[in-house]
């Protein structure tokens, strides 16, 4: 078998079964990939999967903790900053966030300020989307137009909230991104 679509793209939807059925033929005979081999490396994919997005959120919340900072504080001790703002949301010693203050430099400079956290937030507006074409097919059309016409031709015409919420016809939701990362059923 031989296929285009890396491991880590589990989030963009290439190992779906029915874009998969499309292209991941076996060389030879043209075979269709298998759906047990599919589901192996599925599930190879969502290793760790608990690990890596609390340590991921753990950044995101030092982020906006130091970018909610009242004022600029002379002396503030950044170890005892970022173990007090862990230790306020329960982190366990196990797990630190992805970026020590020390060396998270680019939350400070080049636009980042305060945006680590908008990665996992658009990693769920995109599952969600995704949803949309999973709940009428892939390669439903009238998804891809209202898709190209709600979030596509008219990005930045109105409230962007306002423009998902016409294309999925309700506010974003946490769980697809949790199920596809493994972390609910």
């Amino acid at each position: 078998m031989r296929s285009n679509c890396p491991r880590r793209s589990w989030r963009t939807g290439c190992w779906e079964p029915e874009l998969l059925a499309t292209y991941a033929k076996h060389y030879q005979n043209g075979a269709v990939i298998p759906k047990e081999l599919v589901e192996k490396l599925r599930n190879s994919s969502l290793f760790n999967q608990g690990f890596k997005t609390v340590e991921y959120l753990a950044a995101s919340i030092l982020d906006m903790a130091w970018h909610t900072l009242g004022s600029p504080q002379a002396g503030l001790d950044v170890n005892r900053f970022e173990t007090q703002t862990m230790a306020a949301v329960g982190l366990i010693p196990e797990i630190l966030p992805r970026y020590r203050s020390t060396y998270f430099s680019h939350i400070f400079n080049g636009g980042y300020s305060a945006g680590y956290y908008v990665y996992i937030w658009a990693s769920s507006l995109m599952r969600m989307a995704f949803e949309a074409f999973k709940e009428k097919g892939l390669f439903d059309r009238s998804t891809a137009a209202s898709f190209r016409k709600n979030i596509l031709e008219k990005y930045g015409t109105l409230d962007l909230m306002t423009q998902y919420k016409i294309f999925r016809g309700a506010e974003p939701k946490i769980e697809p991104l949790l199920k596809r990362r493994g972390l609910m059923p």
